[in-house]
Protein backbone atom coordinates (compact mmCIF):
# COMPACT_ATOMS: atom_id res chain seq x y z
CA UNK A 1 0.00 0.00 0.00
CA UNK A 2 1.56 3.54 -0.50
CA UNK A 3 2.97 5.74 2.56
CA UNK A 4 -0.30 8.33 2.64
CA UNK A 5 0.29 11.66 1.34
CA UNK A 6 -1.75 13.20 4.27
CA UNK A 7 -1.29 13.61 8.01
CA UNK A 8 -4.95 13.04 8.36
CA UNK A 9 -5.34 10.29 5.97
CA UNK A 10 -8.28 7.82 7.47
CA UNK A 11 -7.32 4.70 9.37
CA UNK A 12 -9.75 2.67 7.30
CA UNK A 13 -8.25 3.09 3.94
CA UNK A 14 -7.92 -0.01 1.97
CA UNK A 15 -4.20 -1.06 0.52
CA UNK A 16 -3.74 -3.98 -1.56
CA UNK A 17 -1.76 -6.40 -0.68
CA UNK A 18 -3.41 -10.09 0.09
CA UNK A 19 -4.36 -11.48 3.72
CA UNK A 20 -2.17 -14.34 4.43
CA UNK A 21 -4.76 -16.45 2.78
CA UNK A 22 -4.21 -14.91 -0.53
CA UNK A 23 -7.47 -13.35 -0.76
CA UNK A 24 -7.98 -9.67 -1.27
CA UNK A 25 -9.12 -7.51 1.11
CA UNK A 26 -12.21 -7.11 2.56
CA UNK A 27 -13.29 -3.40 3.12
CA UNK A 28 -14.18 -1.99 6.26
CA UNK A 29 -17.41 -1.38 7.72
CA UNK A 30 -16.89 2.36 7.66
CA UNK A 31 -14.90 2.77 4.58
CA UNK A 32 -18.52 0.79 3.00
CA UNK A 33 -20.72 3.58 4.97
CA UNK A 34 -18.22 6.28 3.45
CA UNK A 35 -18.42 4.84 -0.37
CA UNK A 36 -21.91 4.64 0.18
CA UNK A 37 -22.32 8.27 1.22
CA UNK A 38 -19.77 9.58 -1.49
CA UNK A 39 -21.81 7.41 -4.23
CA UNK A 40 -25.28 9.20 -2.76
CA UNK A 41 -23.90 12.30 -3.25
CA UNK A 42 -22.52 12.00 -6.82
CA UNK A 43 -25.92 10.28 -7.81
CA UNK A 44 -27.99 13.34 -6.43
CA UNK A 45 -25.67 15.40 -8.35
CA UNK A 46 -26.49 14.01 -11.67
CA UNK A 47 -29.87 13.23 -11.32
CA UNK A 48 -30.97 16.74 -10.93
CA UNK A 49 -29.30 17.47 -14.22
CA UNK A 50 -31.37 15.52 -15.95
CA UNK A 51 -34.23 14.93 -14.55
CA UNK A 52 -35.79 18.10 -15.19
CA UNK A 53 -36.06 17.04 -18.46
CA UNK A 54 -39.11 15.05 -19.01
CA UNK A 55 -41.05 16.77 -16.65
CA UNK A 56 -40.52 20.66 -18.28
CA UNK A 57 -44.03 21.11 -19.89
CA UNK A 58 -45.42 20.18 -16.44
CA UNK A 59 -43.60 22.84 -15.06
CA UNK A 60 -44.36 25.29 -18.11
CA UNK A 61 -47.88 25.01 -17.72
CA UNK A 62 -47.62 25.14 -13.47
CA UNK A 63 -45.75 28.52 -13.62
CA UNK A 64 -46.29 30.23 -16.84
CA UNK A 65 -42.48 29.62 -17.89
CA UNK A 66 -42.22 30.97 -21.10
CA UNK A 67 -39.55 29.07 -23.90
CA UNK A 68 -36.49 31.41 -22.86
CA UNK A 69 -37.25 30.65 -19.21
CA UNK A 70 -37.95 27.05 -19.44
CA UNK A 71 -34.56 26.86 -21.12
CA UNK A 72 -32.65 28.49 -18.88
CA UNK A 73 -33.90 25.96 -16.21
CA UNK A 74 -31.21 23.59 -16.96
CA UNK A 75 -28.68 26.18 -18.69
CA UNK A 76 -28.25 28.01 -15.58
CA UNK A 77 -27.96 24.90 -13.79
CA UNK A 78 -25.25 23.68 -15.92
CA UNK A 79 -23.49 26.99 -16.32
CA UNK A 80 -23.22 27.23 -12.69
CA UNK A 81 -21.56 24.06 -12.50
CA UNK A 82 -19.65 24.07 -14.94
CA UNK A 83 -18.21 28.02 -13.58
CA UNK A 84 -17.58 26.61 -10.22
CA UNK A 85 -16.10 23.25 -10.76
CA UNK A 86 -12.40 24.38 -10.40
CA UNK A 87 -12.84 26.86 -7.76
CA UNK A 88 -14.77 24.31 -5.77
CA UNK A 89 -12.03 21.51 -6.11
CA UNK A 90 -9.26 23.67 -4.97
CA UNK A 91 -11.82 24.92 -1.61
CA UNK A 92 -11.89 21.24 -0.99
CA UNK A 93 -7.93 21.25 -1.12
CA UNK A 94 -7.27 24.33 1.23
CA UNK A 95 -10.43 24.04 3.70
CA UNK A 96 -10.99 19.97 3.59
CA UNK A 97 -12.89 17.83 1.58
CA UNK A 98 -15.54 16.80 3.72
CA UNK A 99 -16.36 20.22 4.70
CA UNK A 100 -16.75 21.45 1.37
CA UNK A 101 -18.65 18.71 0.64
CA UNK A 102 -21.17 18.47 3.15
CA UNK A 103 -21.72 23.16 2.69
CA UNK A 104 -22.42 21.91 -0.73
CA UNK A 105 -24.89 19.36 -0.02
CA UNK A 106 -26.65 22.12 2.96
CA UNK A 107 -26.60 24.43 -0.54
CA UNK A 108 -28.17 21.97 -2.88
CA UNK A 109 -30.53 20.21 -0.23
CA UNK A 110 -32.05 24.17 0.57
CA UNK A 111 -32.06 24.89 -2.96
CA UNK A 112 -33.85 22.05 -3.69
CA UNK A 113 -36.53 22.75 -1.07
CA UNK A 114 -37.24 26.18 -2.52
CA UNK A 115 -37.45 24.56 -5.93
CA UNK A 116 -40.31 22.31 -5.03
CA UNK A 117 -41.97 25.12 -2.71
CA UNK A 118 -41.77 27.94 -5.61
CA UNK A 119 -44.69 28.96 -8.14
CA UNK A 120 -43.44 30.75 -10.42
CA UNK A 121 -40.39 30.71 -12.98
CA UNK A 122 -38.14 33.68 -11.64
CA UNK A 123 -37.58 32.22 -8.37
CA UNK A 124 -37.40 28.17 -9.46
CA UNK A 125 -34.40 29.94 -11.77
CA UNK A 126 -32.78 30.79 -9.05
CA UNK A 127 -32.91 28.08 -7.18
CA UNK A 128 -31.65 25.93 -9.82
CA UNK A 129 -28.82 28.20 -10.13
CA UNK A 130 -28.26 27.74 -6.15
CA UNK A 131 -28.35 24.08 -6.92
CA UNK A 132 -25.56 24.10 -9.78
CA UNK A 133 -23.67 26.45 -7.15
CA UNK A 134 -24.20 23.37 -4.32
CA UNK A 135 -23.20 20.65 -7.12
CA UNK A 136 -19.76 22.41 -8.01
CA UNK A 137 -19.26 22.38 -4.23
CA UNK A 138 -19.63 18.72 -3.68
CA UNK A 139 -18.79 17.27 -7.18
CA UNK A 140 -15.20 17.42 -7.12
CA UNK A 141 -14.73 16.28 -3.43
CA UNK A 142 -16.43 12.90 -4.34
CA UNK A 143 -13.33 12.36 -6.78
CA UNK A 144 -10.74 13.79 -4.39
CA UNK A 145 -12.02 11.88 -1.83
CA UNK A 146 -12.28 8.53 -3.34
CA UNK A 147 -8.85 8.83 -4.88
CA UNK A 148 -7.15 9.92 -1.38
CA UNK A 149 -9.13 7.17 1.22
CA UNK A 150 -8.73 4.21 -1.56
CA UNK A 151 -6.38 1.90 -2.78
CA UNK A 152 -5.06 -1.20 -4.13
CA UNK A 153 -8.34 -3.66 -5.00
CA UNK A 154 -10.27 -1.47 -2.92
CA UNK A 155 -9.88 0.99 -4.66
CA UNK A 156 -10.65 -0.66 -8.35
CA UNK A 157 -14.21 -1.49 -7.06
CA UNK A 158 -14.63 1.80 -5.44
CA UNK A 159 -14.24 3.71 -8.95
CA UNK A 160 -16.23 0.52 -10.40
CA UNK A 161 -19.44 1.74 -8.66
CA UNK A 162 -18.12 5.30 -8.99
CA UNK A 163 -18.84 4.73 -12.98
CA UNK A 164 -21.84 2.65 -12.35
CA UNK A 165 -23.45 5.23 -10.93
CA UNK A 166 -22.58 7.84 -13.33
CA UNK A 167 -24.25 5.21 -16.27
CA UNK A 168 -27.14 4.46 -14.31
CA UNK A 169 -27.86 8.35 -13.11
CA UNK A 170 -27.56 10.06 -16.73
CA UNK A 171 -30.17 7.42 -18.28
CA UNK A 172 -32.72 6.83 -15.40
CA UNK A 173 -32.50 10.99 -14.69
CA UNK A 174 -35.59 11.26 -17.58
CA UNK A 175 -37.11 7.97 -16.64
CA UNK A 176 -37.52 9.08 -13.09
CA UNK A 177 -38.42 12.98 -13.71
CA UNK A 178 -41.16 11.66 -15.78
CA UNK A 179 -42.48 8.90 -13.66
CA UNK A 180 -42.45 11.45 -10.38
CA UNK A 181 -44.64 13.67 -12.44
CA UNK A 182 -46.54 11.45 -13.95
CA UNK A 183 -47.88 9.77 -10.49
CA UNK A 184 -48.60 13.46 -9.49
CA UNK A 185 -47.70 12.56 -5.50
CA UNK A 186 -50.41 14.04 -3.65
CA UNK A 187 -51.24 16.58 -6.48
CA UNK A 188 -47.89 17.93 -6.63
CA UNK A 189 -47.16 17.25 -10.15
CA UNK A 190 -43.42 17.88 -11.14
CA UNK A 191 -42.35 19.36 -7.16
CA UNK A 192 -41.11 15.56 -6.45
CA UNK A 193 -38.39 15.37 -8.65
CA UNK A 194 -37.07 18.42 -6.50
CA UNK A 195 -38.56 17.21 -3.41
CA UNK A 196 -37.13 13.89 -2.74
CA UNK A 197 -33.37 15.70 -2.64
CA UNK A 198 -34.57 17.14 0.74
CA UNK A 199 -34.49 13.53 2.95
CA UNK A 200 -31.61 12.34 0.71
CA UNK A 201 -29.60 15.37 0.48
CA UNK A 202 -30.32 15.38 4.52
CA UNK A 203 -29.13 11.64 5.27
CA UNK A 204 -26.19 12.40 3.01
CA UNK A 205 -25.33 15.21 5.73
CA UNK A 206 -25.52 13.04 9.03
CA UNK A 207 -23.74 9.94 7.68
CA UNK A 208 -21.22 12.18 6.16
CA UNK A 209 -20.64 14.11 9.57
CA UNK A 210 -20.00 10.95 11.05
CA UNK A 211 -17.91 8.45 8.67
CA UNK A 212 -16.51 10.74 5.94
CA UNK A 213 -12.82 11.40 6.42
CA UNK A 214 -11.48 14.87 6.14
CA UNK A 215 -8.71 15.64 3.84
CA UNK A 216 -6.57 18.77 3.20
CA UNK A 217 -2.95 19.42 2.47
CA UNK A 218 -0.62 19.92 5.82
CA UNK A 219 -0.77 23.57 4.92
CA UNK A 220 -3.59 25.44 3.98
CA UNK A 221 -2.94 27.99 1.10
CA UNK A 222 -5.42 30.85 0.20
CA UNK A 223 -7.59 30.90 -2.83
CA UNK A 224 -6.41 32.48 -5.37
CA UNK A 225 -9.20 35.40 -6.31
CA UNK A 226 -7.91 36.36 -9.78
CA UNK A 227 -7.45 32.91 -10.84
CA UNK A 228 -11.31 31.51 -9.98
CA UNK A 229 -12.30 34.61 -11.67
CA UNK A 230 -10.70 34.14 -14.81
CA UNK A 231 -11.77 30.70 -14.87
CA UNK A 232 -15.24 31.63 -14.04
CA UNK A 233 -14.92 34.28 -16.38
CA UNK A 234 -13.63 31.53 -19.21
CA UNK A 235 -15.93 28.48 -18.79
CA UNK A 236 -18.90 31.33 -18.81
CA UNK A 237 -17.72 33.10 -22.60
CA UNK A 238 -17.19 29.22 -23.47
CA UNK A 239 -19.99 27.47 -22.43
CA UNK A 240 -22.67 30.38 -22.73
CA UNK A 241 -22.35 30.85 -26.70
CA UNK A 242 -22.23 27.06 -27.25
CA UNK A 243 -25.63 26.71 -24.91
CA UNK A 244 -27.18 29.43 -26.61
CA UNK A 245 -25.85 29.47 -29.93
CA UNK A 246 -27.93 27.00 -31.73
CA UNK A 247 -31.11 28.72 -30.11
CA UNK A 248 -30.72 32.37 -31.55
CA UNK A 249 -28.85 30.73 -35.04
CA UNK A 250 -25.29 31.60 -34.58
CA UNK A 251 -25.00 35.29 -34.32
CA UNK A 252 -21.71 36.75 -34.55
CA UNK A 253 -22.03 37.83 -30.77
CA UNK A 254 -21.77 33.78 -30.41
CA UNK A 255 -18.51 33.60 -32.09
CA UNK A 256 -16.98 37.24 -30.36
CA UNK A 257 -17.54 35.57 -26.62
CA UNK A 258 -16.02 32.42 -28.02
CA UNK A 259 -12.93 34.41 -28.96
CA UNK A 260 -13.16 35.99 -25.81
CA UNK A 261 -13.15 32.85 -23.52
CA UNK A 262 -10.18 31.40 -25.25
CA UNK A 263 -7.97 34.66 -24.69
CA UNK A 264 -9.39 34.75 -21.53
CA UNK A 265 -8.19 31.22 -20.95
CA UNK A 266 -4.61 32.41 -22.30
CA UNK A 267 -4.54 34.97 -19.54
CA UNK A 268 -5.19 32.41 -16.95
CA UNK A 269 -2.90 29.92 -18.28
CA UNK A 270 -0.38 32.56 -18.19
CA UNK A 271 -1.68 34.18 -14.80
CA UNK A 272 -1.19 30.15 -13.00
CA UNK A 273 2.27 29.99 -14.48
CA UNK A 274 3.29 33.01 -12.45
CA UNK A 275 1.64 31.95 -9.43
CA UNK A 276 2.84 28.03 -9.35
CA UNK A 277 5.01 29.11 -6.28
CA UNK A 278 2.51 31.17 -4.63
CA UNK A 279 -1.13 29.18 -4.10
CA UNK A 280 -2.21 28.24 -7.70
CA UNK A 281 -5.79 27.71 -8.33
CA UNK A 282 -4.67 25.30 -10.88
CA UNK A 283 -1.22 23.24 -10.02
CA UNK A 284 -0.27 22.69 -13.78
CA UNK A 285 2.35 20.09 -12.87
CA UNK A 286 -0.58 17.40 -12.69
CA UNK A 287 -0.96 18.42 -16.32
CA UNK A 288 2.73 17.76 -17.44
CA UNK A 289 2.45 14.35 -17.27
CA UNK A 290 0.87 12.30 -20.19
CA UNK A 291 -1.83 10.03 -17.43
CA UNK A 292 -3.64 12.83 -16.59
CA UNK A 293 -3.73 14.89 -19.65
CA UNK A 294 -4.48 12.32 -21.74
CA UNK A 295 -7.22 11.35 -19.19
CA UNK A 296 -8.65 14.51 -19.28
CA UNK A 297 -8.80 14.74 -23.35
CA UNK A 298 -10.65 11.30 -22.94
CA UNK A 299 -12.89 12.61 -20.84
CA UNK A 300 -13.34 15.88 -23.12
CA UNK A 301 -14.36 13.61 -25.64
CA UNK A 302 -16.70 11.34 -23.61
CA UNK A 303 -18.68 14.48 -22.75
CA UNK A 304 -18.69 15.23 -26.48
CA UNK A 305 -20.11 12.24 -27.16
CA UNK A 306 -22.79 12.40 -24.46
CA UNK A 307 -23.93 15.71 -25.59
CA UNK A 308 -24.43 14.61 -29.61
CA UNK A 309 -25.73 11.08 -28.58
CA UNK A 310 -28.46 11.64 -26.44
CA UNK A 311 -30.32 14.46 -27.52
CA UNK A 312 -30.13 13.19 -31.40
CA UNK A 313 -31.14 9.73 -30.73
CA UNK A 314 -34.10 10.90 -28.28
CA UNK A 315 -35.28 12.73 -31.62
CA UNK A 316 -34.60 9.78 -33.58
CA UNK A 317 -36.24 7.50 -31.56
CA UNK A 318 -39.74 9.59 -30.98
CA UNK A 319 -39.75 11.56 -34.38
CA UNK A 320 -37.53 9.17 -36.67
CA UNK A 321 -39.38 5.86 -35.34
CA UNK A 322 -42.71 7.29 -33.94
CA UNK A 323 -41.95 5.55 -30.53
CA UNK A 324 -44.09 7.03 -27.98
CA UNK A 325 -42.21 8.92 -24.97
CA UNK A 326 -42.66 5.49 -22.89
CA UNK A 327 -41.41 3.22 -25.38
CA UNK A 328 -38.20 5.06 -25.73
CA UNK A 329 -37.93 5.33 -22.07
CA UNK A 330 -37.47 1.59 -22.65
CA UNK A 331 -34.86 2.19 -25.08
CA UNK A 332 -33.04 4.12 -22.18
CA UNK A 333 -33.73 1.61 -19.99
CA UNK A 334 -31.82 -1.32 -21.97
CA UNK A 335 -28.88 1.39 -22.65
CA UNK A 336 -28.84 2.11 -18.63
CA UNK A 337 -28.76 -1.95 -18.01
CA UNK A 338 -25.77 -2.80 -20.46
CA UNK A 339 -24.01 0.38 -18.22
CA UNK A 340 -24.73 -1.25 -15.28
CA UNK A 341 -23.37 -4.98 -16.83
CA UNK A 342 -20.22 -2.73 -18.41
CA UNK A 343 -19.46 -1.07 -15.12
CA UNK A 344 -19.76 -4.01 -13.17
CA UNK A 345 -17.40 -6.18 -15.12
CA UNK A 346 -14.95 -2.97 -14.94
CA UNK A 347 -14.88 -2.55 -11.53
CA UNK A 348 -13.88 -6.57 -11.20
CA UNK A 349 -11.20 -6.50 -13.90
CA UNK A 350 -10.00 -3.34 -13.66
CA UNK A 351 -7.04 -3.35 -11.08
CA UNK A 352 -6.33 -7.05 -13.14
CA UNK A 353 -6.17 -4.77 -17.05
CA UNK A 354 -5.51 -0.98 -16.58
CA UNK A 355 -6.16 0.55 -19.56
CA UNK A 356 -6.91 -2.60 -21.64
CA UNK A 357 -10.71 -2.54 -19.57
CA UNK A 358 -11.64 1.10 -20.68
CA UNK A 359 -10.04 0.64 -24.20
CA UNK A 360 -12.07 -2.35 -24.86
CA UNK A 361 -15.22 -0.74 -23.70
CA UNK A 362 -14.64 1.59 -26.34
CA UNK A 363 -14.34 -0.68 -28.93
CA UNK A 364 -17.43 -2.52 -28.49
CA UNK A 365 -19.36 0.78 -28.04
CA UNK A 366 -17.56 1.64 -31.22
CA UNK A 367 -18.85 -1.90 -33.13
CA UNK A 368 -22.45 -1.52 -31.40
CA UNK A 369 -22.88 1.67 -32.71
CA UNK A 370 -21.62 0.73 -36.16
CA UNK A 371 -24.17 -2.46 -36.33
CA UNK A 372 -26.88 0.22 -34.73
CA UNK A 373 -26.11 2.55 -37.59
CA UNK A 374 -26.16 -0.58 -40.28
CA UNK A 375 -29.39 -1.27 -38.64
CA UNK A 376 -31.07 2.36 -38.91
CA UNK A 377 -29.76 2.58 -42.73
CA UNK A 378 -31.30 -0.58 -44.08
CA UNK A 379 -34.15 -1.17 -41.88
CA UNK A 380 -35.27 2.47 -41.73
CA UNK A 381 -38.66 3.17 -40.30
CA UNK A 382 -39.54 -0.75 -39.66
CA UNK A 383 -36.64 -0.90 -37.25
CA UNK A 384 -38.52 -1.81 -33.55
CA UNK A 385 -37.06 -2.24 -30.23
CA UNK A 386 -37.19 -5.67 -29.73
CA UNK A 387 -34.73 -5.45 -33.16
CA UNK A 388 -32.54 -2.69 -31.68
CA UNK A 389 -32.29 -4.37 -28.08
CA UNK A 390 -28.79 -6.51 -29.24
CA UNK A 391 -27.18 -3.50 -30.28
CA UNK A 392 -28.24 -0.88 -27.96
CA UNK A 393 -27.35 -3.16 -24.79
CA UNK A 394 -24.09 -3.52 -25.99
CA UNK A 395 -23.40 0.27 -26.54
CA UNK A 396 -24.40 0.86 -22.93
CA UNK A 397 -22.20 -2.17 -22.20
CA UNK A 398 -19.05 -0.35 -23.79
CA UNK A 399 -19.69 3.10 -22.68
CA UNK A 400 -20.05 1.64 -19.22
CA UNK A 401 -16.81 0.42 -19.55
CA UNK A 402 -15.39 3.28 -19.62
CA UNK A 403 -16.48 6.03 -16.92
CA UNK A 404 -14.92 4.49 -13.85
CA UNK A 405 -11.65 3.09 -14.63
CA UNK A 406 -11.02 6.33 -16.72
CA UNK A 407 -11.40 8.77 -13.45
CA UNK A 408 -9.31 5.64 -11.71
CA UNK A 409 -6.53 5.94 -13.81
CA UNK A 410 -6.47 9.64 -15.26
CA UNK A 411 -5.81 10.56 -11.18
CA UNK A 412 -3.72 7.70 -10.29
CA UNK A 413 -0.62 9.37 -9.49
CA UNK A 414 -2.29 13.15 -9.02
CA UNK A 415 -0.36 13.84 -5.52
CA UNK A 416 -3.29 13.69 -2.57
CA UNK A 417 -2.88 17.51 -2.03
CA UNK A 418 -3.53 18.36 -5.55
CA UNK A 419 -6.22 15.77 -5.96
CA UNK A 420 -9.66 18.46 -5.49
CA UNK A 421 -7.91 20.55 -8.19
CA UNK A 422 -7.15 17.51 -10.53
CA UNK A 423 -10.94 16.15 -10.04
CA UNK A 424 -12.23 19.82 -10.59
CA UNK A 425 -10.69 20.07 -14.20
CA UNK A 426 -11.43 16.36 -14.85
CA UNK A 427 -15.08 17.30 -14.18
CA UNK A 428 -15.30 20.86 -16.19
CA UNK A 429 -13.88 18.49 -19.08
CA UNK A 430 -17.00 16.45 -18.96
CA UNK A 431 -19.28 19.85 -18.56
CA UNK A 432 -16.93 21.32 -21.94
CA UNK A 433 -17.53 18.16 -23.78
CA UNK A 434 -21.19 18.29 -23.03
CA UNK A 435 -21.46 21.90 -24.16
CA UNK A 436 -19.25 21.11 -27.61
CA UNK A 437 -21.42 18.05 -28.16
CA UNK A 438 -24.91 19.92 -28.29
CA UNK A 439 -23.50 22.53 -30.22
CA UNK A 440 -21.96 19.92 -32.91
CA UNK A 441 -25.93 18.77 -33.30
CA UNK A 442 -26.67 22.30 -34.75
CA UNK A 443 -24.31 20.72 -37.32
CA UNK A 444 -24.43 17.49 -37.82
CA UNK A 445 -28.46 17.03 -37.11
CA UNK A 446 -30.53 20.07 -36.57
CA UNK A 447 -28.99 21.45 -39.94
CA UNK A 448 -30.45 18.47 -41.66
CA UNK A 449 -33.59 18.57 -40.27
CA UNK A 450 -34.29 22.10 -39.70
CA UNK A 451 -36.56 21.28 -36.37
CA UNK A 452 -38.93 19.83 -39.11
CA UNK A 453 -40.90 16.29 -37.66
CA UNK A 454 -40.48 14.42 -40.82
CA UNK A 455 -39.19 11.15 -40.40
CA UNK A 456 -37.23 10.53 -42.94
CA UNK A 457 -35.38 13.34 -42.21
CA UNK A 458 -34.39 12.63 -38.62
CA UNK A 459 -33.48 9.16 -39.58
CA UNK A 460 -31.03 10.40 -41.99
CA UNK A 461 -29.50 12.96 -39.71
CA UNK A 462 -29.41 10.89 -36.76
CA UNK A 463 -27.58 8.11 -39.08
CA UNK A 464 -24.85 10.59 -39.75
CA UNK A 465 -24.66 11.61 -36.21
CA UNK A 466 -23.35 8.25 -35.74
CA UNK A 467 -20.23 8.58 -37.77
CA UNK A 468 -19.46 11.59 -35.78
CA UNK A 469 -20.17 9.53 -32.61
CA UNK A 470 -17.75 6.50 -34.26
CA UNK A 471 -15.22 9.05 -34.58
CA UNK A 472 -15.46 9.98 -31.36
CA UNK A 473 -14.87 6.72 -30.05
CA UNK A 474 -12.55 5.94 -32.21
CA UNK A 475 -10.32 8.79 -30.94
CA UNK A 476 -11.22 8.05 -27.16
CA UNK A 477 -9.64 4.73 -27.60
CA UNK A 478 -6.34 6.44 -29.48
CA UNK A 479 -5.68 8.47 -26.41
CA UNK A 480 -6.26 5.76 -23.64
CA UNK A 481 -2.76 4.51 -24.78
CA UNK A 482 -1.84 7.65 -22.41
CA UNK A 483 -3.27 6.02 -19.35
CA UNK A 484 -1.19 3.65 -17.84
CA UNK A 485 -0.96 0.09 -18.88
CA UNK A 486 -1.66 -1.34 -14.94
CA UNK A 487 -4.67 0.00 -12.59
CA UNK A 488 -3.69 1.20 -8.96
CA UNK A 489 -0.58 3.13 -9.59
CA UNK A 490 0.60 5.20 -6.45
CA UNK A 491 0.10 8.82 -5.80
CA UNK A 492 3.07 10.52 -6.08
Amino acid sequence: MPSPALGNEPQYTAGSAHTPSGRPPTMALAARITLVVLLVAELMDILDQSVVLTALPAIQTSTGAGPAATQWLTAGYSLMVAVGLITGGRLGDIHGRRRILLIGTVVFTTASLLCGLTTGPGVLIGARVLQGAGVALMIPQVLATLHVTFHGENRSKAFGLYGAVLSLANVLGPVLGGLLTEADLLGLSWRPIFLINVPVGLAVIFLGRRFLPESTVHKADRLDLTGMLLSALAVVLIVFPLTEGRTHHWPPWCFALLAAGLLVLGVLLRHQQRKQDDAPLVTLSVLRGGQFSGGLSVQLMLGLLCGLFFMTWTLYLQRGLDMSPFHAAVAFVLLALGELAGATTAAKSAGRFGRQVPRAGALIALASMATYGLQASSRQADLSLLAMTAPVVLIGFGLGMIGGPLADMSLAKVPHENAGSASGLFNTAMHLGIALGTALTALVFFAATNGSPDAALNRDAFTSVLWWVGGTLAAMWALMFFLPKQANSPAD
